[in-house]
């Protein structure tokens, strides 16, 4: 029961910030797909899309961006505790806290994994809609053309290389980084341990730990999130295999660009929605009564 309560506390978390941050990704992915046209930043593209589109633009693949991270948020941070867990019980106590870190990279890896098989489709059919408002009308209407004129493989999944290569580090950095910025905050500034905290002072912590989490991560993914904006725009990378489309973008685009085109956007949306999940899933696991688990030093015991 506890691993549905973590599961249904994700996919709540994860649903919420991600669409209440549609706009905001909507800036970033024009801006990343194309640079030239959305060169005024953040505030100015918000401006630029209204200016061509209305409001309405800034809300284009919420659907698929509601429903897409529903499903692998489920499955990320369900996946997460049921690894974490596992995993330490298996190892033992005084070695799960020794090789804490560790144990959040391995347990968040494979989460990601199984939750990107889920997430890909959906990606796909996001920054197809955000590349292209026009393609069709909403989730189902572009995902039925997808499979049409590209077939599954190809018009769901070109982009799970890269997006494994984007949200497989992000995960482990997210979830390994919050870890340990949550028990530095509560031992440090707090002086407490980090499963005793409640109210004010609990939920202070999931703030804070999740923007520095949100910002390491966003900095890490960076590149391969704008590989995987431009791989899923139609015709990008030419024909060929989707490692050789990758590596022709990569190319024309350049390492330097590849790793600031958009940077600041992202770090602002993921900082933000990373502290808003941590926040909102410990605020769904204690409306559910579930007591979230934490590492704890053996010796502290005695």
């Amino acid at each position: 029961m506890y691993y549905l309560k973590g599961a249904l506390a994700g996919g709540i978390c994860c649903a919420v910030t991600h669409g209440g941050l549609t706009p905001v990704d909507v800036v970033k992915t024009r801006i990343q797909l194309d640079p030239v046209k959305f060169n005024k930043g953040l505030l100015g593209g918000f401006g630029q899309v209204v200016a061509e589109e209305g409001f309405s633009g800034l809300l284009t693949g919420l659907a698929p961006t509601v429903v897409g991270y529903f499903i692998q948020g489920w499955f990320k941070f369900g996946g997460v505790e049921f690894f974490k867990i596992n995993i330490s019980a298996a190892v033992g106590e005084q070695k799960a806290w020794d090789n804490r870190t560790n144990i959040y990279l391995a347990a968040s890896a494979g989460a990601e994994f199984i939750a990107d098989i889920f997430l890909c489709p959906l990606e796909a059919t996001r920054i197809r809609l955000v590349s292209n408002p026009t393609y069709a009308n909403g989730l189902f209407g572009c995902a039925a053309k997808l499979v049409k004129e590209e077939g599954v493989i190809k018009g769901f999944y070109s982009g799970f290389g890269p997006i494994l290569l984007k949200q497989v580090p992000y995960t482990m950095a997210k979830f390994a980084v919050q870890g340990a910025a949550a028990e530095s905050i509560s031992t440090n500034v707090l002086g407490k341990d980090v499963s005793t905290l409640q109210g004010g002072s609990k939920l202070m912590v999931a703030l804070t730990s999740g923007v520095i989490a949100g910002v390491a991560a966003a900095i890490i993914s960076h590149p391969a999130d704008t590989l995987l904006s431009k791989v899923n725009k139609a015709g990008a990378g030419g024909e060929g295999a989707i490692m050789i489309r990758l590596g022709r973008i990569a190319s024309e685009i350049g390492f330097v660009k590849l790793c600031t085109t958009g940077l600041g956007a992202r770090c602002v949306m993921i900082g933000t929605l990373t502290a808003g999940q941590f926040l909102l899933f410990d605020l769904v696991m204690d409306f559910t009564g579930a007591q979230k688990f934490h590492f704890h030093n053996p010796a502290d015991k005695h």
